[in-house]
């Protein structure tokens, strides 16, 4: 067997072990809980309010409900999400599957797959479950197992250098030189440019990696027909396409946006199919078909022969409109699939309907190092070459299954050719942080490769410190463990932070014009500091700019002011995922102006990377003991 063929068939059963706990995990939130319960979880929504019914593509039924008293508060729903809208009637409990495709704070869309809502709507209260999502799991295992057995063709090729076994080719390299990017940036392009194979954009925090990448495609786009751009998440395939739209480049996006803002809904497959000069006639074929549907539903059983007769009449004629208008959405798709610029949609998304037959000279990954391998091959399949940009330093893709984790399943392709071939180029020049804050992740993490722009070094300090350690070793601020969810929260640690929080907006001059963040590593430190926060007293328009999440929630965002809460402190000396060196990476190059990790060195000082940091803070000068602020 092929050492090809034994990549993907390891790959594949990691995957399984994957699915299998995230199967478990799900269960574990669903099986025999009460919908109280569930609701406190955030895997359900009850009760809901029934708003409208909407049509989508496809001729697939829309059902929008209202959930008022679900504002503020915690939940895993996201867009293209699958879930079950239900209907508690007494004993007897009816539901229907579809894809969540729109969510708001106190509205959420489900797309059905069927044209009509279903009549028992009206029975009960109705609400929403999360379901475990099979369908990515089989896309992705379908994908591995199609790339067994390859040995022909440039799909063959494609496996040899992604699995590290073969050099990826480059054309000779011209120089490009465009004046609104550095020398690292426009060096990356010509890099991207000449690649055959696959083409590495190395971004390191604050690099400008998005305007490099938007500046590649708008080259590229203009010697090919069209490109395909796809991303992990809905998130970061939106932040694409709104730099897209500012350098006026034509993108229809395929899937569900995660967030339906204006710019971004302008650009939505369904949005054009609106704005199409045929979509008049379709429309106008759909509400008579709906008309016709309608008009034949009046008649109930123990009609006569007539009746039933024109009834199947009505119905005949509905299904023939109904063809007719799926004919004209397909032209109409065609048409906007083919004069379009840029095609975007995640990776996953890659494996749409309307995109079975495409084929693309070059794709566009961004985020390639929180791609999982089998959903990036979704996207590679459909084009000759790809250019993927990320920073392995930084979050790996999640995977919830340690074992699967242990067979490779979080190492992606982009790491893996960064490691073993000359296929990169890395950006070096930093456009956030003050020098002070990145000093440490610098050293640390890249070689000392990244210089601070002149325009960051000259700007006006808006605080006297620019960094600072914190530390709360002595103070007995003791962890306390969350025996319901294993999260980890620290009460005291969560009232220093927000003290802190506020001790540092208190001198600013005028502290609506900034931004401020408190990252946690731990869910439950999360919901702890969001709870001080609301009894504490800040302005109304303060409150706005501060926002409170995880590690993962801030990659790719930057703030003004940004606090970390460690959140450990326990005899042991137990750290848990703190350990994992990356994330903090994430964390602590957010800040623009000031960083502040606040955290107990008796539990921390005992690891490596945190020693160092430690140490480091104290030879800058940056270190404090939080005795200095509770006098």
């Amino acid at each position: 067997m092929s050492a090809a063929d034994l990549h993907f068939l390891k790959l594949l059963e990691s995957l399984k072990m994957e699915r299998k706990e995230d199967r478990r995990q799900y269960e574990a939130k669903i099986r025999n809980k009460s919908i109280e319960k569930r609701k406190s979880d955030g895997v359900t929504w009850y009760p809901l309010r029934f708003k409208e019914t909407n049509m989508g593509t496809g001729d697939r039924c829309i059902l929008v409900f209202d959930y008022p008293s679900r504002k503020g508060s915690r939940h895993l729903f996201q867009v293209g999400s699958s879930a079950s809208v239900f209907v508690q009637s007494g004993n007897t409990i009816h539901s229907i599957n579809g894809i969540i495709c729109k969510l708001k704070e106190d509205e959420i869309a489900i797309m059905l797959n069927i044209d009509d809502s279903p009549i028992w709507l009206d029975d009960g209260k109705i609400g929403i479950d999360l379901l475990f999502d099979e369908s990515t799991y089989d896309q992705m295992e379908h994908m591995v197992k199609s790339l067994i057995g390859k040995t022909t063709g440039r799909i063959a090729k494609q496996i040899q250098w992604a699995i590290g076994a073969r050099q990826p080719q480059f054309d000779s390299t011209t120089n490009i030189d465009h004046p609104q990017l550095n020398k690292s940036q426009n060096k990356a392009l010509a890099k991207v440019a000449a690649a055959q194979d696959i083409g590495l954009i190395h971004g390191p925090p604050g690099t400008g990696k998005t305007t490099t990448l938007v500046a590649s495609i708008k080259d590229i786009a203009q010697r090919e027909k069209q490109v395909l751009v796809c991303a992990p998440s809905n998130a970061a395939v939106d932040l694409i396409i709104e730099k897209l739209h500012n350098e006026n480049i034509s993108v229809t996006r395929i899937g569900h946006p995660a967030r339906v803002t204006e710019e971004i809904e302008r650009h939505t497959l369904d949005a054009q199919i609106t704005d199409h000069p045929s979509f008049k006639e379709l429309k106008s074929l759909r509400k008579r078909a709906e008309e016709l549907r309608r008009l034949s539903r009046q008649y109930k059983r123990n009609f006569g022969r007539q009746e039933a007769n024109q009834r199947r009449e009505l119905l005949q004629e509905s299904r023939m409109l109904k063809n007719e208008s799926r004919m004209i959405e397909e032209g109409i798709i065609y048409h906007l699939l083919d004069h379009a610029t840029v095609i975007a949609c995640t990776l996953i998304g890659a494996n749409n309907q309307h995109l079975f037959h495409k084929r693309f000279k070059t794709v566009f990954i961004d985020e390639s190092s929180q791609a999982l391998e089998p959903a990036a091959w979704i996207a590679i399949s459909k084009a000759d070459r790809v250019i993927m940009t990320g920073d392995h330093l930084q979050l790996a893709p999640t995977v919830k299954s340690i074992e699967a984790l242990s067979q490779g399943l979080g190492e992606t392709i982009f790491e893996r050719c960064i490691d073993r071939f000359d296929a990169d180029v890395m950006l070096t020049n930093q456009y956030r942080m003050h020098p002070d804050i990145v000093k440490f992740s610098n050293q640390q993490f890249y070689k000392d490769m990244l210089t601070t722009d002149v325009s960051i070094q000259e700007r006006t300090p808006l605080f006297e410190e620019t960094c600072e350690f914190i530390d709360t070793a002595g103070c007995g601020y003791e962890e306390t463990l969350n025996e319901e969810t294993l999260s980890t929260f620290n009460k005291e640690e969560a009232h220093f932070t927000i003290g802190r929080l506020k001790a540092n907006i208190d001198v600013l001059e005028d502290p609506t014009l900034h931004t401020y963040a408190i990252i946690a590593p731990y869910k439950a430190q999360v919901e702890m500091l969001r709870t001080v926060l609301r009894n504490e007293e800040f302005a109304p328009e303060v409150l706005k700019q501060i926002s409170i999440n995880s590690v993962d929630a801030f990659q790719g965002q930057e703030r003004d002011l940004v606090l970390i809460s460690l959140t450990r402190s326990n005899a042991q000396g137990i750290i848990g995922f703190l350990a994992e060196e990356k994330r903090m990476n994430v964390a602590m190059t957010r800040a623009k102006h000031k960083l502040v990790i606040i955290g107990d060195s008796a539990t921390l000082g005992g690891h490596d990377f945190f020693d160092k940091l430690i140490t480091f803070y104290q030879e800058q000068g940056h270190y404090h003991s939080a005795f200095e602020y509770l006098y």
